[in-house]
């Protein structure tokens, strides 16, 4: 792409008129642009691609993988034993410090798609009008002031401004966050201040139009797209060390410190009693390999390998290993709400007819559900005051005015549905409200494709007038069947279907229908009226919408997924907060919010306008206590994320959406949605649910907990018995004897009798308490002041054992040196393995976990 893009303003063409966005961008509504002009505009703009960020070479993403302090430490050691003629050591340390690097760079080689798969959500072909002709040509060819013939099914494959638009829907879920098709509108202007979800006027890259036909002309491509500039904060993102690499890098640093002191204090001494250069040289290098915990890369590694398997049969999928333990301390859950929390899947949760209110049970687009008749009062006022009503199961046809709106629903409706091959799920075809409406039919046992092939007239669906209507031939007759906007349905209607008669309306009903209306609205249902009317009248051959009989009020809504609140109660007993972070309409979102209990019936939702409006200090005040953004774009929710960042949470960001994946790279650990989730998502986060569940992210924290649990049990392990073999060595010195242990014995025990231990430590299931717990606290290290001094005293234990073995055999006699050394080997080695049982928890004793709970150890 052209450098000079970057530095051009961009087009704000929603914010004027179609004439003059065309005027600006020299183009024509029905010639298109000069095909004289096409090759210069390319010349200026580049292709209309979203460009890749520059590979890293492979050699140095190896070559990463070998600059943490204890990886260093190693190689250091093993060129200091091979300079010093102890080839098997060295080799053995050089075979661990590549087995290390190696596991590393295989797991994480998948990452760092995320740009190709942006790619790969353009359309590949475009219908274009240049030069007064209409062309097919490579989306990757458009250029601005092109203009675009596209029509239901079509990808959107640039940045566009409507010219006309007739009975327009596009679905944005994947950019927005908004569940519902968005409605365009071309004749509109709107402030420049409008945020995405409500630009009616445009188009973007990689959205699609599930309704009616439109003419665009496009005013950016390429990077300059929302699709673009999202593609931008990819390459903007840095990824920063998880919590567990940052502790390691310490504790490397500290192993640096105390191996330095050690060499050098043994040295002294050894040198001023007047030992040779050489042998004092030796004693210093098998301190130094006795210091350093070997195993300790292979093990974390293979410990992190484990629990990324571990949670693969969970559902979750990690794609960097280091992730496994970062969901551990994650202390925020910042979620999408569609496709994440709820089902992305309209769904009828209630109808009101004349007869009373019914509630619709299933969700979803399986058509299994039952109509459940309520007794209650009809009056919203009267029912606000009466007990939780009763409610009885009752049968599609066993009510008149449940039949009727049913029947409706069916027959004012051009969405299809099909059941799924080999189990899965039913097939959409249409608007999804429709599709809602359509699914509740049928659970009455209404067979739409029989009602449809009677329709002999349609009125379509206007934005305008807010109203759909059908003309069907019946078996009695010509019957008018009537959806749309309660206040415009109610406005066409003279009568009412009330207990299977027609009567008239009167200003108290018309008001009792109103007052419902807004009471299932506040719920952040989406409410639809159904009317009809019996040979309705004709007008120079069209069929008239008036005098009909009003049949109902239905309310929908996009519903949570049935396990998601019992997994948001488990987060917060756990100490971690979820934050909903959604481009949906601000009612809705706190609708679920609360439902979900991820909101208090008090809170508010506060909107990307609003956060538009707040310094970065303002928002760092406020962020903690915020628990519902919506209609937020993308840049918000990456604002969000960095915000609570600099707050010192630990923040884990879930989402499907492309509008997601920056804020996924930006958060400490992003989770995608691998069933609903775009390929954009999937390559920028971290881990992704194979189910979509947002329940697997809690089982994911339990093992990420449980993983560093496990990496807390198994370093005490290494380091007490590391520093049991230091004090050993140590206090030989000091006492003038002879060293203990050769290095090799050393690097034996680090490798397999520490070792092993160590890596059946990693595999010890998480205690019964661990989601109980507040999450770790992020700047906690893996060895805390406490442990540290019970890693002393533990590895001062292991060392008094082995010195007085080797005291007792050596009896100050050169000759029992040997045996002495093997009896000091086997007491070390022995001691270890059963120190190993005492390091399966600080909390339980071993007869409350269970003796054989862990068969590996």
């Amino acid at each position: 792409m052209n450098p000079q893009l970057s530095t051009e303003a961009r087009l704000e063409a929603y914010s004027m008129s179609a004439r003059d966005a065309i005027n600006q961008l020299r183009s024509h509504a029905v010639n298109g642009i000069d095909e004289s002009r096409v090759a210069s505009l390319h010349g200026r703009y580049g292709a209309n691609l979203l460009t890749e960020a520059k590979p890293v070479a492979w050699w140095i993403k190896l070559l990463a993988h070998f600059s943490q302090w204890v990886i260093l430490i190693l190689i250091a050691a093993a060129v200091i034993a091979g300079t010093m003629g102890e080839w098997i050591d060295a080799i053995a340390i050089l075979a661990i410090v590549m087995l290390n690097g190696t596991l590393g760079f295989i797991q994480e080689e998948k990452a760092g798609r995320a740009l190709a798969a942006l790619r790969a959500m353009s359309s590949p072909m475009a219908k274009v009008i240049r030069g007064s002709s209409v062309q097919s040509i490579p989306a990757s060819e458009l250029v601005p002031g092109d203009v675009l013939q596209l029509e239901a099914g079509d990808q959107v494959p640039a940045d566009a401004r409507l010219i006309t638009a007739f009975d327009v829907e596009v679905q944005e879920s994947s950019l927005t966050g908004e569940s519902m098709p968005a409605t365009k509108d071309a004749e509109v202007v709107l402030p420049a201040s409008t945020p995405l979800g409500d630009r009616r006027n445009s188009v973007f890259m990689g959205t699609v139009l599930t309704r009616g036909k439109a003419t665009v002309v496009i005013y950016a491509t390429g990077m300059q797209t929302e699709l673009g500039q999202i593609a931008g904060m990819l390459h903007q993102s840095v990824s920063k060390p998880t919590p567990l690499q940052q502790r390691l890098t310490e504790l490397g640093q500290v192993l640096v410190v105390v191996c330095l002191f050690i060499v050098v204090v043994i040295f002294s001494i050894q040198y001023l009693r007047g030992g040779g250069l050489m042998e004092t040289l030796l004693v210093s290098i098998s301190l130094a390999v006795a210091a350093v915990p070997e195993g300790l890369p292979a093990v974390v590694t293979i410990a992190l390998a484990i629990g990324l398997q571990r949670m693969a049969r969970r559902n979750a999928l990690i794609r960097t290993l280091p992730s496994v333990e970062t969901l551990g301390s994650v202390t925020v859950i910042c979620t999408d709400k569609t496709g994440t929390l709820t089902r992305n899947e309209m769904t009828v949760r209630e109808l009101w007819v004349g007869s009373g209110r019914y509630r619709v049970t299933g969700t979803g687009y399986e058509p299994q559900g039952k109509f459940l008749q309520e007794s209650m009062h009809s009056d919203p006022d009267v029912a606000h005051r009466q007990a939780e009503p009763t409610s009885k199961e009752v049968s599609g046809d066993a009510d008149k005015d449940l039949l009727k709106a049913i029947t409706i629903a069916a027959t004012c409706n051009n969405a299809s549905m099909s059941p799924g091959k080999n189990g899965e799920p039913w097939q959409v075809i249409g608007d999804p409200t429709e599709a809602a409406l359509l699914v509740m039919s049928m659970k009455g046992g209404i067979d739409p494709d029989g009602i449809r092939k009677q329709i002999i007239y349609e009125v379509p669906f206007d934005s305008e007038r807010k109203a759909m209507s059908v003309v069907v031939q019946g078996p009695r007759g010509i019957v008018m069947c009537s959806k749309g906007a309660p206040e415009v349905i109610l406005a066409k209607c003279s009568t009412e279907l009330r207990n299977g008669d027609t009567r008239e309306f009167n200003s108290e009903r018309r008001q009792q229908i109103q007052k419902q209306n807004f009471e299932m609205a506040s719920r952040a249902l989406r409410v639809l009226a159904f009317a009809y009317r019996d040979e309705p009248e004709q007008l120079d051959g069209k069929y008239q919408e008036n005098g009909l009989v009003f049949a109902g009020l239905v309310g929908m809504i996009d519903p949570p997924r049935d396990e998601v609140g019992t997994a948001v109660a488990v987060c917060q007993r756990a100490g971690i907060r979820p934050v909903m972070i959604t481009g949906d309409h601000p009612a809705t979102a706190l609708a679920i919010g609360r439902e979900l209990q991820i909101a208090t019936p008090e809170s508010s939702a506060t909107t990307g306008l609003e956060l538009d409006n707040l310094t970065d200090d303002q928002l760092a005040e406020q962020v903690e206590k915020i628990a519902v953004y919506a209609r937020v774009s993308a840049a918000h929710k990456l604002r969000v994320v960095q915000s609570l960042k600099k707050q010192g949470q630990v923040v884990a960001m879930t989402g499907d959406g492309v509008n997601d994946a920056p804020a996924l790279k930006a958060a400490d650990i992003g989770i995608a949605m691998g069933i609903t989730g775009t390929d954009v998502t999937k390559e920028a986060a971290d881990m992704v649910l194979t189910d979509d569940n947002f329940a697997s992210i809690v089982l994911a924290v339990e093992e990420g907990r449980g993983i560093f649990d496990n990496i807390q049990k198994f370093v005490h392990y290494l380091l007490s018995c590391n520093a049991g073999e230091v004090m050993l060595m140590f206090a030989a010195a000091i006492l003038g004897m002879p060293v203990p242990l050769l290095a090799i014995q050393i690097l034996w025990i680090n490798l397999v009798t520490d070792g092993l231990p160590a890596l059946a430590l990693a595999m010890e299931p998480p205690e019964r308490d661990i989601m109980q717990r507040q999450p770790r606290p992020a700047r906690e290290s893996v060895i805390t002041a406490r442990r540290g001094w019970r890693i002393l005293y533990h590895g001062s234990l292991i060392c008094l054992c082995a010195l007085f073995g080797f005291w007792w055999v050596y009896a100050d006699d050169s000759g029992n040196l040997a045996v002495a050394r093997s009896a000091a080997f086997a007491i070390m080695a022995f001691s270890q393995l059963a120190f190993a049982l005492v390091c399966r928890s600080h909390r339980y004793t071993l007869p409350q976990l269970g003796l054989f709970s862990n068969n590996w150890l």
